[in-house]
């Protein structure tokens, strides 16, 4: 039996909210903005006298999630409303002054997946921070984190590597829903305290397939539960040559390469231990992304058993093994800055050089620093829990 879970939008529409109706409020969402009959919160409150909506900001693939991964997000008039939709991923992160001198509020309903490199909770830190400066408030719907089960894991962020893939000092796997994540960012950065409207029913032992909510991939490349508890991992090889799968119908499952022969990788694998899943010899064709239109060698990595599964650990383990087929094919990727994007999605440059040291022994000891970190976010993590 499925438990039922009231979102923060459903509870907004049943019970109402003197933070939100009467005022004029802008809304920051995207196509998972929806409540259990599948209705979108655009056309929602549009139709709502209760509420003042006059304006809508685009995270990160967009109000309808029709954008690609990292492509920007154009600003344009939502045709459906007739509302201007302000576009946080584009030429500017953050809203504009005049529109916060024209509201009193922002609302925020994104379901977030609870993993750092996901951008969604970047953009809200952005739009706290200016938030802040105007004296508006910012009110979250909060809606579960799918992967809470898996509670914290993963390295904390290193300061200097703070960027749009690593918001905060939090670990990869931080435990926290959109809310929780809010609180905690205004109480370490000193911003206006976030209102939360919070689930009921909702319990951090649930799975999102626990719930009798209906899965709506939060992006593009996210479209199954088993694409979504690799990604903190295999999300790890977007900063090298090799796929992670984008382009294919198993994104963040298929990992490979052209040069790659899938069975000398398997063997490579066997020398460290991957709890919870199994790895299948594959071949596969990305459609876009990496190597498009190239068979790429590789592994799919079939999932046994979620609980046992430890996925940042495995993401680094893989490219320990793709480094070993062939130290002179395999590459880091930089940005236009120069930065390895790798060391930006992990929070340090200590993955990359133990990727590439002599030994595994540098690579082992690595991991268990990350178990160490996790740890230590434990007691900040309690200061902003909502939910047992």
């Amino acid at each position: 039996m499925r438990r039922r879970i009231t979102t923060g939008l459903e509870k907004l529409l049943s019970q109402g909210s003197e933070a939100v109706e009467g005022r004029p409020i802008a809304l920051l969402t995207n196509h998972t903005g929806v409540d259990r009959n599948m209705r979108h919160i655009v056309d929602l409150l549009a139709s709502d006298d209760r509420f003042d909506l006059v304006a809508l900001l685009a995270p990160e693939h967009g109000i309808r999630g029709e954008v690609q991964a990292g492509e920007k997000v154009s600003s344009y008039v939502d045709p459906r409303t007739g509302i201007p939709v302000y576009s946080l991923y584009g030429e500017s992160y953050e809203p504009e002054d005049q529109l916060l001198r024209d509201i009193d509020a922002i609302v925020v309903d994104l379901q977030d997946v609870g993993v750092r490199y996901a951008t969604y909770t970047s953009t809200l830190l952005r739009v706290m921070t200016k938030a802040s400066l105007f004296d508006v408030d910012v009110i979250i719907l909060d809606r579960p984190n799918p992967l809470s089960p898996k509670g914290i894991q993963g390295p904390l962020l290193q300061k200097e590597y703070t960027s749009f893939v690593g918001f905060h000092n939090v670990p990869v796997l931080h435990g926290m829903t959109l809310g929780e994540a809010a609180c905690l960012l205004a109480h370490e950065l000193g911003l206006r305290e976030p209102i939360v409207i919070k689930m009921e029913g909702w319990e951090r032992n649930l799975w999102y397939d626990d719930t009798d909510l209906v899965w709506v991939q939060p992006s593009p490349n996210l479209p199954t539960m088993d694409s979504l508890l690799l990604y903190p991992g295999t999300c790890l090889i977007e900063g090298t040559n090799i796929s992670e799968g984008r382009g294919t119908t198993r994104p963040f499952e298929y990992i490979g390469a052209p040069w790659i022969d899938p069975y000398a990788l398997l063997e490579t694998l066997k020398i460290f231990e991957f709890p919870g899943v199994l790895f299948r010899a594959t071949y596969f064709t990305p459609m876009f992304s990496k190597h498009s239109g190239r068979s790429c060698g590789g592994v799919q990595v079939h999932i046994l058993d979620r609980y046992a599964l430890r996925q940042v650990e495995l993401g680094a383990y893989l490219l320990r093994a793709f480094y070993l087929q062939d130290e002179g094919k395999f590459e880091w990727i930089q940005n236009s800055e120069g930065k390895f994007f790798v060391d930006l999605l992990i929070g340090s440059d200590k993955l990359r050089k133990a990727v590439t040291s002599n030994t595994n022994s540098e690579f082992l000891d690595l991991v268990t620093v990350w178990r160490e970190d996790a740890l230590s976010f434990i007691d900040r993590f309690r200061e902003v829990q909502l939910y047992q």
